[in-house]
């Protein structure tokens, strides 16, 4: 796995790429239960990756903050949208490495267009026997100035072929209605009596995903969980109270070899051009800190 950080807790290994932090590898006995990548090459399709200070997209890189217009860089083109944040292009310093946990850190000094705020970030890893992977997103406000924030993360559910096969659990019962440039167009919207809908389990057929869930149920230690069972594994995604929305992307459109074979889970403390909207963005002021708290393990039960 070359320069990757490579962690190990009973049946499961994981690795982790010190540009961006991002999630290379899980897997369980051998069973890999996200896509496995090279920590030196980028990604396919944001997979693994770590985003920060924003997640998704902001309408045209253009925002304003306590009154100031701001223009980040377009990093998404064809949709004339700034995607994913930041902190993903960004070499992380690891400060701790050990057999089944590991930090890094990472400094984003206000020197990027469009974002002149300073913010601290760590991610913390660690590996369980029996909780599978668990990641601790943090940022502190190092600067003068309040700072806009919102983080997510990007992990590809493994999916084996077909995908219209696995099955399904989303925790949501609202869904994000979205232009043809995957941004916000109105208010959620009820999944109630739509394809979209799959509070229980069922298999995915032909939907196809590009979507941002909200009114995400809960279970006891204030963990959203989505549940994807395919090839007699169930793999769970889980997100902390913090993350209030949920990204999905069935990975259509991507080279054959990974066209709808894998789904993407992604907690999210705001949706899609939160810097715009205001919704559930966090304001943090000069020396406040926040985390948030996401995880994936292979359940004991497929199906």
């Amino acid at each position: 796995m070359g320069d990757a950080i490579e962690l190990a807790a009973g049946d499961y290994r994981a690795a982790v790429g010190r540009r961006g932090a991002a999630m290379c590898r899980l897997a369980y006995g051998g069973q890999e239960l996200i896509w496995r990548v090279p920590p030196d090459e980028p990604p396919p399709a944001s997979h693994g990756l770590l985003l920060a200070p924003w997640p998704n997209r902001i309408r045209d890189g253009r925002y304003t903050f306590k009154g100031v217009e701001r223009q980040l860089e377009v990093t998404e083109p064809r949709r004339g949208t700034a995607l994913h944040g930041l902190a993903y292009a960004k070499p992380w310093l690891p400060v701790e490495i050990g057999s089944d946990r590991t930090r890094l850190t990472c400094e984003l000094d206000g020197s990027d267009p469009g974002y002149p705020y300073r913010l601290e970030l760590t991610a913390d890893y660690e590996l369980d026997a029996a909780d599978g992977l668990t990641a601790t997103l943090g940022a502190r406000n190092t600067g003068d100035a309040p700072a806009p924030y919102g983080m997510g993360a990007h992990p590809f559910v493994s999916v084996a072929a077909p995908m219209d096969d696995a099955v399904l659990k989303l925790p949501a019962s609202r869904r994000l209605p979205v232009d043809g440039r995957l941004l916000p167009s109105g208010a959620p919207e009820p999944v109630e009596g739509t394809e979209h809908d799959f509070r229980t389990p069922r298999p995915i057929g032909a939907t196809a995903f590009d979507t941002a869930f909200t009114g995400l149920e809960r279970d006891a230690d204030g963990r959203a969980w989505t549940v994807v069972a395919s090839g007699g594994t169930s793999v769970g995604v889980w997100g902390d109270a913090s993350c209030g929305w949920l990204q999905v992307f069935s990975a259509e459109g991507l080279p054959e070899e990974l066209n709808r074979r894998g789904l993407a889970v992604e907690p999210m403390t705001c949706p899609p051009d939160a810097f715009n909207s205001g919704t559930d963005l966090t304001v943090l002021e000069p020396g406040e800190r926040t985390s948030s708290r996401f995880g994936i393990m292979r359940l004991a039960q497929a199906g």
